[in-house]
């Protein structure tokens, strides 16, 4: 599993209602568990457990472990590197260690702040072997040189004949591709919880000694609904970047009929993050668009509706932009048709598929592109895979056979494309290849015209920013949902799309806090 993947499915069972202090005491408890096994499996007799802890999450874990492993009797000395404990819940669970004075079960705590402090611990000091070392130290990786105190308690856990056990990932190790940039422990176990790390999983069995999976607790639900926890894919925006770092995007569409589409498309872009949003459209729309905002930057194009006779200015616009977004407002017509598929054939940038651009894009001509996101509707998916059934997403059920095979037959018709697929309804379904997801949020006065557009916008800024093309849908139809919650809530049903589009900047301000 992705560390990010882990990360996020933490956080995400907050809104399940399960806290990630829970969590930790979960995990905790199964760490003290397995420690139990190795040490009865390896020793004949009662030996004493160190734990290295750091300032994380794995540190806590290494805390709740204490306290079981107490209650079974064993011995427990923690070496904490850190004081300043970074993680709140290892702060938590800390302060119930400290707390536990008069001391009445044999638990010594001690803080190692200097390297000569950590060469005169005990297990620096013997050479007895009869110790387990349990590593919390740098649970989630590091990449680069170690600060000079852990790259020290590294070498004196290494240099031990106890059992050594790693929590998650051996400390110094990149959970991602298990390489080592400067020095790791070298660990006789490593227990993972809820799924292993992709890092470590990859790695060499000299590296991380016997793999154990510890369950502990996380519902499959927390992995395959789109959440807050989802926004930590976003990266934070680079205080020193200039105009134009942060996401360039054009969108193509409009006719002499239809302005808002683009419009709405374009401002729902910039609200999403992205720097420089330009628009494309033939000239009454172009100028009805101009007129909405002075933040799009709008380049009209000769006629009525858009045209073969546009492509050569259309490609020239798109090697500027890091995305596309092709279709909002731009009417059904065949030689917008001819357009749309000269543009997905030739145009080498991540591209969106929104509105009528999916009832006249030829599937053949995407099919192997993964940089491609689709936003349809039902009839639209339906239309654009040609799908003759009675096919709906019908996921609002506690029955898991029926909710698997409505999931199922949705994967089985998007794996015709290797792009990302969002099918916009009550409940939103995101396909890509073997994955999914499922985002809830949103209301039903988002049947109110543009909030679509205002969906594709927000995802093409998302692109813009690093992010695949599944994250970017994920996150795109979560923010989107959030922001027409807002909107509800202040207006009720007769809230606009416009109305949606103003929350979408506090929504990201929100989920980025």
């Amino acid at each position: 599993m992705h560390p990010i993947d882990m990360m996020v499915t933490d956080y995400n069972c907050e809104y399940l209602g399960l806290s990630r202090l829970c969590l930790m005491e979960s995990a905790g408890k199964s760490l003290a568990e397995e420690v139990g096994k190795i040490a009865v499996y390896t020793f004949s007799k009662p030996v004493k457990v160190i734990i290295f802890t750091g300032s994380g999450g794995n540190g806590g874990d290494g805390f709740v472990a204490a306290r079981y492993l107490l209650n079974r009797g064993y011995d427990v000395d923690i070496y904490m590197l850190k004081e300043n404990i970074r993680s709140p819940h290892s702060k938590t669970n800390l302060e119930i260690l400290l707390s536990m004075k008069p001391r009445l079960s044999r638990l010594n705590i001690y803080n190692l702040k200097t390297l000569e402090d950590i060469n005169n611990c005990e297990l620096a000091c013997s050479a007895d072997d009869e110790y387990v070392i349990v590593d919390g130290l740098l649970g989630t990786g590091i990449k680069g040189n170690l600060q000079a105190n852990i790259r020290r308690a590294i070498e004196i856990i290494n240099e031990s004949k106890g059992i050594k056990i790693s929590v998650d990932v051996p400390s110094g190790m990149d959970p991602l591709t298990g390489e080592v940039s400067d020095l790791a422990v070298i660990p006789d176990y490593t227990i993972s919880f809820h799924k292993i790390k992709t890092g470590v999983r990859n790695a060499d069995e000299e590296v991380v000694g016997g793999l154990v999976t510890a369950d502990i607790g996380i519902p499959f639900e927390a992995e395959y609904f789109v959440n807050y926890g989802d926004f930590l894919r976003l990266k934070n925006r680079d205080s020193k970047s200039h105009k134009g770092n942060n996401g360039r995007l054009l969108i193509i569409g409009g006719n002499k009929d239809y302005s808002g589409a683009p419009a709405i498309a374009g401002m729902a872009a910039i609200g999403a993050g992205a720097d420089l949003v330009y628009v494309a459209a033939p000239e009454k729309s172009a100028e009805a668009i101009k007129s909405t905002s002075p933040d799009l930057i709008v380049k009209s194009l000769e006629g009525d509706r858009l045209s073969l006779n546009h492509a050569e200015e259309l490609l020239d616009l798109s090697e500027n932009v890091d995305a596309v977004l092709i279709g909002p407002g731009a009417g059904i017509d065949g030689d917008t048709s001819k357009l749309f598929n000269v543009l997905v054939s030739k145009i080498k940038k991540p591209i969106v598929l929104d509105a009528d651009a999916l009832k006249q894009v030829e599937l053949k001509l995407i099919k192997n592109r993964e940089d491609i996101v689709l936003t349809p509707h039902l009839f639209e998916f339906k239309s654009f895979f040609n799908i003759q059934n009675d096919l709906k997403v019908d996921i609002d059920s506690y029955d898991f056979k029926k909710v698997d095979e409505n999931i199922t037959e949705f994967q089985q018709i998007t794996r015709q494309i290797k792009g990302s697929v969002i099918v916009k309804g009550q409940y939103d379904l995101i396909l890509s290849g073997n994955k999914f997801k499922i985002n809830k949020s949103g209301n039903s006065g988002m049947t109110v015209g543009g909030t679509g557009d205002a969906l594709a916008g927000i995802v093409t800024s998302l692109l813009t920013q690093g992010l695949t093309t599944f994250d970017c849908a994920c996150l795109g139809v979560f923010i989107n949902g959030i922001a027409g919650d807002k909107a509800y809530n202040e207006k009720g049903n007769g809230f606009s799309a416009t109305d949606l589009v103003s929350y979408i900047g506090s929504v990201i301000k929100d989920g980025l806090c």
